[in-house]
């Protein structure tokens, strides 16, 4: 409780203020919120909350002082959308600016930033070329050379459930259970983890997320590992790399209403998204927008244009086939 309390002392009605709250860790959109702030004038406070958020919003209710919800992950922005502690926002720079894949159909969430979920391979002992699709991590060829993380975490579920979308359900479960049968060992820690395993020869490929290679390469004690692979995009066959997002979404109570759209659409101008693009190591959704040269130097990306709203209808299903298959066993 004791970011929120320290949030709610800063806010006073006299002053042009947005309240956030953030899953995110405050350093990463600090920068970004300080342009913010520079260019209106309007102050903005940022409250960490780490774990609970949509239970939080559920019991505060009308009285809630957030303004704004800023999280990472399509089944999180999905969640706070059913519990129904959201709003729809009207807004033709939101619209302009983010592909209709990266917004929700009703407007009651919007990208800001993209990720993309790749290929780590070892430089010693995979050739890129041999990663072509995301079907083919499935083929015998890979058997006992993959590392992922657990079947059950959200980055796990997002690819399996954009499978579903791609392929069908029966498919995506023969997916998973080909999958299972490749890894090198049973599924454990981090996307960090899984490139620490291929630096140390536990296995050829893993699955990750790539801001964490900038932010393995920016960590002395992570360098030699990031630097042991190569960053490989597959696609969907018929479609593209599967991309997850970070979002926002306003609240239902909002007290600062027209502060909190001007913050929503600033995130997404030219200023702000290079600013997220060269800080945490994402890609921009504003058409155009610059990457940081180290993004820029993986390689380039085609996003699948499937819909995020779809992928997420069919997390559910994605859950039951990790179980139906124990991924994790």
């Amino acid at each position: 409780m004791k970011p929120v309390l320290a949030f709610l002392l800063l806010s006073t009605p006299a002053i042009a203020q947005v309240n956030v709250y953030t899953t995110r860790q405050p350093e990463l959109i600090q920068p970004v919120i300080d342009a913010f702030t520079a260019e209106t004038g309007i102050a903005v406070n940022l409250a960490f909350v780490d774990e609970g958020l949509v239970e939080r919003l559920v019991a505060e209710g009308d009285r809630s002082p957030a303004d704004l919800v800023m999280t990472v992950d399509i089944a999180n922005l999905s969640q706070i959308v059913e519990a129904g502690v959201v709003q729809p926002v009207d807004s033709a720079v939101l619209d302009a600016a983010i592909p209709a894949e990266l917004r929700a159909p009703d407007d009651t969430w919007f990208a800001l930033t993209t990720r993309a979920r790749v290929v780590f391979a070892s430089k010693e002992r995979v050739d890129p070329s041999e990663i072509t699709t995301y079907e083919d991590l499935a083929d015998p060829r890979w058997r006992g050379r993959i590392c992922s993380r657990s079947g059950t975490n959200n980055y796990t579920l997002a690819l399996l459930s954009a499978m579903i979308a791609h392929q069908g359900e029966d498919f995506a479960r023969e997916w998973a259970a080909g999958l299972k049968a490749n890894l090198a060992r049973r599924p454990e820690g981090n996307d960090r983890a899984q490139v620490r395993a291929v630096w140390a020869g536990e296995c050829d490929i893993a699955l990750g997320n790539t801001y964490y290679m900038g932010q393995m390469l920016g960590n002395p004690e992570e360098r030699e590992w990031a630097e042991s692979v190569n960053v490989v995009f597959p696609r969907f066959e018929g479609g593209g790399t599967h991309v997850n997002v970070s979002g926002i979404a306003m609240t239902k109570a909002a007290p600062n209403r027209e502060d909190a759209l001007r913050l929503m659409e600033f995130l997404v101008s030219p200023e702000a998204q290079r600013i997220y693009a060269e800080v945490n190591f994402e890609y921009p959704v504003l058409a155009g927008a610059e990457l940081s040269d180290l993004v820029a130097s993986w390689g380039e990306v085609t996003p699948d244009t499937i819909s995020l709203s779809e992928v997420a209808a069919n997390r559910g299903t994605a859950l039951r086939i990790m179980e139906e298959v124990d991924f994790d066993g």
